[in-house]
Formats: structure tokens, C-alpha cells, sequence
């Protein structure tokens, strides 16, 4: 399995990196800003319906009007829940409803545990998955993928690395991962090298939640986390200092839109709908939104189904 990538990780709606820092919450909160927050942060830019694409949506998925999208509400800056607890926002939240809005649609997102998505989308319970599915061969055998971002894995440790922690040598140390992620498959086949080399393995604690495990992490039940790269950059931010990046961002891949398998003109108008969406300026603000001057180093320029990455 890839990165959630959910194997899933910013700023909000008009504010930049410095602001953030004096808004934010502490790590087991939503990650949404103190103040200026509520509905009004979740708000995506207007998008014009665009008629071609709009015909190539199946009549199954445009009678009601709607559509509908799972995504686990435990990663932000992606997808997360406000400060009032009911409120969808994040970075995928607001390109869902563009997506939709392009097709002449409106977004329904409904809150769903990581590893039950695909799940749902394969028993037609969904009709796109965003919750920041890193693209990959083994889940493009189950759905189709559309590629919409970049994004790695980072590690995170306490301010001022107390531990000592080097990324390449985790043995024996209590380390953090939300379940089902390509991280936690990382953690894994670290702990198997170390006792490969008659090392002690490496403490994981696999939690349903990112924010659980950011918690962890700031209250010393683990002293490091591993996550994608803009997760670990939130969360620098939002825990007000109490967290630094550990080394460099590595094996980065695209993260995709899930659909399901064999749709044809369906996953063509969802690709076609985040081209012009990159095309006319909305994806990049939505991009620049939640994560701030480094959202350019991951933003893409040409969104494909079921892109070849080598994974």
C-alpha cells in the first residue's frame, strides 16, 4: 500500500506561514486557526460549470446533483474537521468541490475511516475518494487513480531533536505512523532491517488518526513521527514550536483521486476538470491556501489517469 499517502499532511484561506503560527492550536486539535476560522476558512474560489465535461458525467452520478466523496477527516492541512467539529476543510476539500462545481455538481464529503475508502468507492458508496491516496501500482489494480499533487514522506521529532534521532538508524525507538500508510509500511521494513543487523526493532505505535499521532508525539509517548511532507509542515507550524523536521523529504510521488474501476468518460471528465482547474489559476490558489510558499514545489502541471510512478 502506498502513502496514504493519507498514506495523508496547510495554511488557511488568505493567511500566510507567520500568521498561522500566532493563530494555531495546540497538535490534538483540528488544526484549523483560532480565530478568522469556522465555515467561512472552508469556502473554495467560484468555478464556472464547464459544459463538455459536464455531459461526460454517467446519469448514476448526476441525478441527484451531487457528488459524493469519502475522505477520512483526520489529516490536515488535507482534510480535517474546523474548530466547530462538523465542518469539512482542507486542501482536498476545497478542490472537491471545485472539481464538482466544475462539472456542474455540488460536493457532498462524508467522513470515513483511511482504510475503508476505496472500499466504499468499489461498492459504489462513493464516487471519488480524496483523502490523499498516494498513486501506486497495487491500488491502481482496484481503481483508477488521477494525479492532482506531489508529496513525500518527512519524519518529525521534538524541538531540538532531544533523542538524537538520525532518520537512518531508528532501532529500538518509539515511533509513529497513522495505520494503513505507506509510513507504516516504511516503519516496518525499518524495524525488519534492524533486526536483520541484531538490532533491537523499532516501538511502532500505528494510530487510526494523524492528529493522535501528532499528540503522541508532542506529549514524549513517542519521540518520532513519520508522514507526508505537508502533514509534518503543518504540524510544525500548528504545535507553536514544539516540533522540527528530522532530515529531508524522501521518496515523494503523486497523490491521486480514486475512482471507480473502468468508468470511462467519468475519470475522463474528473481529469479533465483538475486540468482546467490548473489551467485557470483555481487549483494554485487552493494549493498556495493550505500550504503556503512550499505548496509550489509539489503542485503539478498535467493531471493523468493512472499515471506510471514506479511504485
Amino acid at each position: 500500500m502506498i502513502r496514504r499517502s493519507r498514506s495523508r499532511t496547510l495554511a488557511v484561506l488568505g493567511m500566510t506561514a507567520s500568521v498561522l503560527l500566532v493563530t494555531a492550536c495546540g497538535a490534538g486539535g483540528s488544526g484549523a486557526p483560532s480565530s478568522g476560522g469556522g465555515a467561512a476558512a472552508s469556502e473554495a474560489p467560484a468555478v464556472s460549470k464547464d459544459d463538455a465535461l459536464a455531459k461526460l458525467v454517467p446519469p448514476s452520478v448526476s441525478a441527484d446533483g451531487k457528488l459524493v466523496i469519502g475522505s477520512d477527516a483526520s489529516y490536515p492541512p488535507n482534510e480535517f474537521y474546523d474548530t466547530d467539529g462538523q465542518t469539512f476543510i482542507g486542501m482536498d476539500v476545497d478542490l472537491g468541490k471545485a472539481i464538482a462545481q466544475k462539472l456542474g455538481l455540488t460536493a457532498e464529503f462524508q467522513n470515513s475511516a483511511f482504510g475503508a475508502i476505496l472500499l466504499g468507492i468499489g461498492s459504489d458508496k462513493y464516487e471519488l475518494g480524496m483523502s490523499s491516496f498516494t498513486i501506486n501500482a497495487e491500488r491502481e489494480k482496484s481503481v483508477d487513480m488521477v494525479s492532482y499533487f506531489n508529496a513525500g514522506t518527512k519524519a518529525a521529532v521534538l524541538k531540538g531533536n532531544p533523542d538524537h534521532l538520525n532518520l537512518d538508524d531508528l532501532c529500538g525507538k518509539a515511533v509513529g505512523t497513522q495505520k494503513d500508510t505507506v509510513q507504516e509500511e516504511d516503519v516496518n521494513a525499518r524495524s525488519k532491517k534492524c533486526q536483520a543487523e541484531g538490532k533491537a526493532p523499532i516501538a511502532l505505535t500505528a494510530l487510526q488518526a494523524q492528529t493522535d499521532v501528532t499528540l503522541a508525539l508532542t506529549s514524549k509517548r513517542i519521540v518520532a513521527m513519520l508522514a507526508d511532507s505537508p502533514v509534518v509542515n503543518y504540524a510544525v507550524i500548528q504545535t507553536n514550536g514544539q516540533l522540527e523536521q528530522l532530515g529531508n523529504q524522501y521518496e515523494a510521488a503523486p497523490y491521486g483521486i480514486a475512482l471507480k474501476k473502468g468508468q470511462g468518460d467519468f475519470t475522463k471528465a474528473v481529469q479533465g476538470a483538475v486540468q482546467a482547474l490548473i489551467e485557470d489559476g483555481t487549483y494554485g490558489k487552493i494549493v498556495t491556501k493550505w500550504n503556503g510558499a512550499s505548496g509550489g514545489e509539489s503542485a503539478v502541471k498535467t493531471a493523468q489517469i493512472n499515471p506510471d510512478t514506479g511504485q
